[in-house]
């Protein structure tokens, strides 16, 4: 009997928990929706950058990671934590905290501020309201870190996911056709992240990427159109070292910063745009 008891109580726990994610997610989407709407009937945050003096930055500097520093395969974050604006070890960060300074340094909106580090804990098995985490944390394959990426070798190759592949860097920044070559597109995207999967499914014979990770990796593509402008110059600087450049803002400036509505439009957009593309580099 009282193992009956033990099954039905496990199994009433997990209702209540499946319930209790269906409502949290549907008030974020809500949430999200309506900060949408805030942001088309209300004006763009003035840009901060002519209020600097010369030589000034928005950031604190930036300093290298040291031996035993936790960073991770996104470069957003390790930048974050190489300025200090996340602790610079990368070590014992609350989910609460990075929601609040994604949120300040690139400008989105606070309803993907919430889900994204809410997500991460919920995979990782940890408390968003209370729990920590290591950058390197992150990198359980496909959570953040998912094989085809396009600034990171697969992890069967390249297990070591907290370093930029400079030789993959280097390779979709010269790909760029926008301005002369001076800005990426979003069909720049596309077609290197065709190539990039094409080459991850040939040569990894691990290779696993799931609808969710396929699209969560063009979410993470869209960020350098949409937070940096696409510009060369600027994303050599984010990319390469996992720097923010010298008075450099998000291009993103609606009042309550950008949503998932519309960021996940610009996904849509380069998912849509990879299988139409050549996998190979002309």
């Amino acid at each position: 009997m009282s193992r009956i008891f033990g099954a039905l109580k496990g199994a009433i726990s997990g209702i209540f928990s499946t319930l209790s994610k269906i409502l949290s997610t549907g008030y974020v989407f809500t949430w999200d929706f309506g900060l949408t709407f805030i942001n088309l009937v209300t004006p763009n945050k003035k840009s901060r950058i002519g209020t600097l003096s010369e030589g000034e930055s928005l950031w604190p500097p930036y300093v290298p990671p040291q031996e035993g520093d936790s960073r991770c395969s996104c470069p957003a974050l390790n930048a974050m934590a190489n300025h200090g604006i996340l602790p610079h070890d990368g070590r014992n960060i609350k989910f609460t905290e990075l929601s609040k300074l994604i949120h300040e340094t690139y400008n989105f909106a606070p309803s993907f501020c919430y889900f994204v580090p809410n997500y991460a804990a919920d995979f990782l098995g940890r408390d968003y309201k209370t729990g920590t985490m290591d950058l390197n944390d992150l990198d359980v394959h496909n959570c953040i870190e998912h094989d085809a990426s396009l600034t990171r070798w697969d992890a069967k190759k390249s297990p070591d996911q907290s370093k930029p592949a400079l030789e993959l860097v280097h390779a979709l920044l010269a790909n760029a056709t926008g301005d002369g070559g001076k800005t990426l597109t979003v069909e720049d995207l596309s077609r290197f992240t065709a190539i990039r999967r094409a080459h991850s499914k040939a040569t990894n014979g691990q290779f696993t990427l799931s609808s969710n990770s396929k699209f969560f990796g063009s979410s993470n593509s869209g960020t350098l159109v949409l937070f940096f402008g696409g510009k060369v110059d600027d994303l050599k600087i984010f990319l390469t070292e996992e720097r923010l450049p010298e008075r450099w803002e998000s291009t993103v400036r609606s009042r309550t910063g950008m949503t998932m509505a519309l960021f996940n439009i610009t996904a849509a957009k380069i998912e849509s745009g990879i299988a139409g593309a050549k996998t190979h580099v002309e």
